[in-house]
């Protein structure tokens, strides 16, 4: 086990024990790809499990945040968050600004960047779109977590900063 996963892991109990806490996504609570061996201290009352339809899945995202609860929303892969881009962009980001400050909500958005080695999973499952996201955002802080030195630290600022953030980690690095 890597000191990268480690600090995920740790990371990711820290966040559960926050009362406002929910994470929501695909393999939260059955096995099938990364994020979910991050959670396994994570209790299942935490967790709601979500089918393939990610922009639902930042809705749902959205409106929990809205509604005071405070969303860690999982995407296995960076590839699978382009298809809730309209969400990301047009309303999570623009949520503040279009209501005058009026609703500002908190959450956490995980997206992993697959790994190429020791089996490339291909040109749907590893792009890195961390440079083109940051300039389609106005108000979602996005977070490169290349070091694992920072990545618990990171979490905890994201959680207290109470903004939108995306947490960008590598799978090459679990």
């Amino acid at each position: 086990m890597s000191n990268y996963f480690k600090e995920v892991e740790k990371s990711m109990e820290f966040l559960s024990r926050r009362k406002e806490t929910i994470f929501l996504g695909q393999s939260v609570i059955y096995p099938g790809n990364l994020i979910y061996k991050t959670l396994t201290k994570v209790k299942n009352s935490k967790k709601i499990e979500l089918p393939v339809f990610e922009e639902v899945q930042l809705g749902m995202s959205i409106g929990l945040a809205m509604d005071g609860m405070f969303p860690i929303t999982c995407f296995p892969r960076f590839d699978f968050l382009l298809c809730a881009m309209n969400q990301l962009v047009n309303h999570a980001d623009k949520i503040k600004l279009i209501t005058n400050n009026q609703y500002a909500p908190s959450m956490i958005i995980r997206v992993l960047v697959g790994a190429k080695k020791p089996l490339n999973g291909g040109e749907q499952h590893t792009q890195n779109y961390v440079n083109e996201i940051k300039k389609m955002l106005k108000t979602i802080k996005v977070w490169d977590l290349k070091d694992e030195k920072k990545i618990f630290l990171s979490y905890k600022e994201a959680f207290k900063n109470k903004k939108i953030n995306l947490m960008v980690e590598y799978s090459q690095s679990y």
